[in-house]
């Protein structure tokens, strides 16, 4: 007879380079300061503090830049894990640095996929000092789209590992007064499984829909009210409009003394287009 600890086969854990990440994320933060003009995340949508359990973040899939901005969200805020996500097995062999990473591939659609990212995924959660990043939706979607639908292997992933920390995480990327866009996050409220309500997998998914949903939404009223004071900046990229232009502002600035600001409107400025009031 098996006991409980047997009840599921195991698997070996993936093997990651801490050296290789490091090296990818000074990359990532590199690349990402080019493209976007900061990375911002809600005060009221930290991460929990109190963190001693397996953890689980599950977020939206709102663009091809989420790994790169969960990497860095990674460093920022759970340097003392080791962090895993699953992949299409398609892909990982097609980017197979990716294996360096923490990435585990799956195969979608199919229920040899689905043990086997059950099974690697067990393994990995097995320890406290360990992570996994999902994008449950399982493909690219719209950050309004609503009701937001899941996979259901993240809800039965939650009703066999019930010590694990489940928590929502939102990104939405949205232009505000600089020619570059601001990344823009937040957490949402932690669930451990153990200590709530009994659910199925069925409903464990639909759960996480509706949580990750409600977090869309917070996240999407803060931006809309583009509040500096709401936000605390985790990194700053590119300003400006145009090398030629900055240029001639920077020697304006030289001629007349004027302190020059490179971003194109300060924060808290109230600049806009339209006729006088």
């Amino acid at each position: 007879m098996k006991s409980k600890s047997q009840k599921y086969p195991v698997a070996a854990v993936p093997k990651v380079s801490a050296r290789f990440i490091n090296f990818f994320a000074a990359y990532s933060r590199w690349y990402l300061g080019g493209h976007f003009h900061s990375i911002r995340i809600l005060k009221s949508g930290l991460p929990p503090r109190d963190l001693s359990r397996p953890l689980v973040i599950y977020l939206n899939h709102a663009s091809w830049w989420d790994p790169l901005v969960c990497l860095q969200l990674s460093k920022s805020y759970f340097r003392s894990r080791t962090a895993f996500a699953p992949i299409d097995a398609a892909a990982l062999r097609r980017y197979g640095f990716f294996n360096w990473l923490g990435f585990y591939p799956v195969e979608p659609r199919s229920t040899r996929g689905a043990r086997s990212f059950l099974k690697t995924s067990r393994a990995i959660l097995a320890s406290e000092h360990n992570m996994i990043w999902l994008t449950p939706q399982g493909r690219f979607s719209d950050v309004r789209e609503r009701p937001v639908r899941l996979q259901r292997g993240i809800g039965v992933l939650a009703s066999q590992i019930k010590e694990a920390v489940f928590v929502p995480l939102v990104i939405e990327y949205a232009f505000w007064t600089e020619p570059r866009p601001e990344v823009l996050l937040s957490f949402g409220e932690a669930t451990t499984p153990k200590d709530e309500l009994t659910r199925s997998a069925r409903e464990w998914t639909e759960f996480f829909g509706d949580s990750l949903g409600a977090t869309q939404d917070k996240l999407a009223a803060g931006s809309c009210r583009r509040d500096p004071a709401e936000w605390i900046v985790l990194d700053r990229g590119a300003s400006g409009v145009t090398a030629m232009y900055d240029a001639w502002r920077r020697l304006r600035s030289w001629i007349t003394g004027v302190e020059y600001i490179r971003e194109h409107q300060p924060e808290n400025a109230q600049w806009s287009f339209g006729p006088p009031q």
